[in-house]
């Protein structure tokens, strides 16, 4: 008998000397014919290889393209010929005229407060038209709704204007500077994610509220310790898609940034392919790569917080 028969039935014995049913046997399937396995379980493999190719492909060109030594996409091939890391090299080698991490510093830490504080707005206003009844309630609710038809883009005519007149009086939030664009972003995404928060919220049931109130809890109570962690799963969701927006959002910060030093990533990436950078493709390229890595790493980080924001919180009956 092997030694992996004799520890299994050691096992069994002890499992019935304490009242325990021994542990039934695993059953070995037999594999399917090759021709059954395609019908039954292979097509899903075939579907989520091509849905994978398909979103990996641009990616895959992309950094083809950034190791390309020639500066050309109609004659660019998968796998380039004298592969080079030169176009990484050359986005960091003129800080003055092309700074390219202060580019990518200032889209980072603007989207970050972006999405912080429009997240704790967002979420405090999504509770009050949740949770209380007041005058005008549902047409305030009407009101977000119905703003959010309208493209922000559309409105960056006045709001370059209004910036202006600002900066009048108030220079830090007026042009060019990127406490004026972070009002504008927040005035933009507070009124559609309120109304998202505000779906979710309704979703969780008032008896814990009801509970709440029994025990002499006030409102604010019920906000932070019931309402926010029940709601993490879609506060983290909200978050990532606002980060994401104000990360790669070019119209407005085009319109408002003027200076060198204070233009976001997506600026800054548009001159390698104008002015004195003139169609460096496999330097967009490389700076494209470059960008992506915050996204890829905030999005990973927070991801552990949706799994466990899904996983948390129940109503006990």
């Amino acid at each position: 008998m092997a030694a992996s028969d004799q520890a299994t039935s050691v096992i069994d014995r002890l499992r019935v000397r304490v009242g325990m049913a021994p542990r039934e046997p695993k059953i070995k399937l037999a594999p399917l014919p090759f021709g059954k396995w395609i019908r039954v379980v292979g097509w899903r493999h075939l579907v989520a290889f091509v849905g994978v190719a398909f979103a990996l492909f641009p990616i895959a060109w992309m950094v083809s393209a950034s190791i390309n030594p020639i500066d050309t996409l109609s004659g660019g091939q998968f796998i380039p010929e004298g592969a080079t890391f030169d176009n990484y090299r050359r986005i960091f080698e003129n800080p003055v005229e092309s700074p390219f991490m202060t580019w990518l510093w200032n889209s980072y830490y603007i989207s970050f407060v972006v999405a912080s504080i429009g997240l704790g707005l967002t979420a405090m206003s999504a509770f009050a038209f949740s949770r209380f009844r007041f005058r005008g309630r549902r047409v305030g609710l009407m009101s977000l709704l119905a703003v959010q038809i309208f493209p922000q883009f559309l409105a960056f005519v006045a709001i370059f204007l209004l910036l202006d007149q600002v900066g009048e009086v108030f220079p830090a939030l007026g042009l060019d500077t990127h406490p004026g664009l972070i009002l504008v972003y927040l005035g933009g995404a507070i009124g559609f994610n309120t109304f998202l928060i505000k779906g979710f919220m309704d979703s969780v049931p008032q008896s814990l509220d009801e509970s709440a109130v029994v025990d002499g809890a006030p409102p604010t109570t019920i906000f932070w310790k019931i309402i926010l962690p029940l709601t993490r799963p879609a506060l983290v969701v909200i978050f990532i898609i606002t980060f994401v927006t104000v990360f790669n959002e070019f119209i407005l910060s085009r319109t408002l940034l003027t200076s060198v030093d204070q233009q976001t990533f997506v600026v800054g990436l548009q001159t390698y392919s104008t002015s004195d950078f003139a169609s460096n493709w496999g330097q967009l390229a490389a700076g494209a790569m470059v960008g992506a890595v915050p996204i890829v790493l905030t999005f990973l980080f927070l991801q552990k917080g949706i799994v466990s924001g899904l996983t948390q919180g129940a109503v006990k009956g």
